[in-house]
């Protein structure tokens, strides 16, 4: 995704941005701009070191006193907006962290997240002063911008992806529940994905504060109902019993098992990485009441040390009759991808229903 991203910004985008600085900003050299940006090691750099490699040297370019560059900026922001633009705030993480320009920073970062995102930028921010901070995040979660009240979920993410990681609230996730609180019935899908994600980042850690959050709010509205559901996929995918039953996931009862027979079949056999094969499965549920089932298989794969690591992939997530029996199959493929590499060798797949292996089957692997 970020090989493909880093590729807009090409010569004819920074020409095209140097001519909007341009007219605001006569003395800006958009040449000189552009040829500094794209030097002998542009091409080999990602997509976040090309947002810094473009926010310093704008800050070159622009007038050395930091109000008045950011006064250019000001003048042309609302013509650039979206993705491309996040070097308006790396810009003010860059150039913008000395204290006495802390509430000229907090205004562009506010102005700027509205067309693009400030949530990169805010981190270094919480890192320098946690607490004042956190308050500014606070009184952004109110305010009328969708945009800007994401930013105080998104940008105190413990574990943002693309973000520097907040290892004060990986340890103690307390000062950004307040946010969180704020935001729980927002009317925004936009924020209320970004409040389930900043506890899904909380659960890998302090699991029992968000099954404590869980229980509170679950329940008092849909917007939030739709929040906990969402922030518990990782509690879910562990099947970690308490946030089973608060879901209403069946479990196995005394005497008598959830899950009364359970078949899984891989084929082909043998394949080699770049292949498809096929999973089919066949699982009876108890005779009774109706029950809740998440369906899923898992595969153990084999890692470059010989270990092998289990991934889950969801079939299904419903509620059934009891007594019902569940037939399917589903196309796995085998290629390489940038978040997974392949290595040969036997990969056991198993079926799981609510968190527990219940069949299982194997295949070989070829390089």
């Amino acid at each position: 995704m970020a090989e493909a991203l880093k590729a807009m910004y090409d010569r004819e985008f920074l020409v095209g941005f140097g001519e909007k600085v341009g007219s605001a900003y006569p003395a800006f050299h958009t040449e000189g701009f552009t040829a500094k940006i794209m030097d002998d090691d542009w091409e080999g750099l990602e997509l976040k070191a090309r947002i810094r490699r473009i926010a310093t040297v704008l800050g070159e370019f622009l007038p050395a006193h930091y109000p008045a560059a950011l006064d250019v900026l000001f003048s042309i922001d609302e013509e650039c907006n979206g993705f491309p633009y996040l070097f308006f705030s790396d810009f003010v993480e860059v150039y913008g962290q000395d204290p006495q320009y802390w509430e000229l920073s907090m205004e562009a970062l506010e102005r700027f997240t509205q067309r693009s995102s400030s949530e990169f930028a805010v981190r270094p921010f919480i890192m320098r002063d946690p607490q004042r901070m956190m308050n500014q995040m606070l009184i952004w979660s109110q305010h009328p911008n969708e945009h800007v009240r994401r930013l105080a979920s998104e940008g105190c993410r413990p574990r943002l992806p693309w973000g520097q990681a907040l290892a004060p609230f990986k340890k103690d996730p307390s000062p950004v529940l307040p946010i969180l609180e704020k935001l729980k019935e927002d009317p925004s899908l936009y924020v209320r994905k970004s409040v389930a994600n900043n506890l899904n980042d909380i659960a890998k850690d302090h699991p029992d504060v968000v099954i404590r959050l869980a229980k509170a709010w679950l329940g008092n509205h849909p917007d939030t109902d739709w929040i906990v559901r969402h922030a518990c996929r990782t509690l879910i995918r562990k099947a970690e019993p308490e946030i089973m039953r608060l879901f209403g996931y069946s479990g196995s009862s005394e005497g008598e098992a959830l899950v009364q027979s359970a078949v899984l079949a891989v084929e082909p056999k043998k394949i080699s990485i770049g292949d498809n094969s096929m999973v089919h499965y066949e699982i009876c549920i108890r005779e009774g009441t109706d029950a809740r089932l998440r369906i899923e298989y898992g595969i153990y794969f084999v890692k470059a040390n010989g270990q092998t690591s289990r991934k889950l992939f969801l079939l299904s997530d419903k509620t059934v009759p009891g007594g019902s029996k569940l037939t399917g199959q589903r196309k796995h493929g085998w290629s390489d991808l940038t978040t997974r590499r392949h290595y040969p060798g036997e990969h056991r797949i198993v079926l799981v229903v609510n968190g527990e292996e219940v069949a299982e089957d194997s295949l070989w692997l070829r390089a």
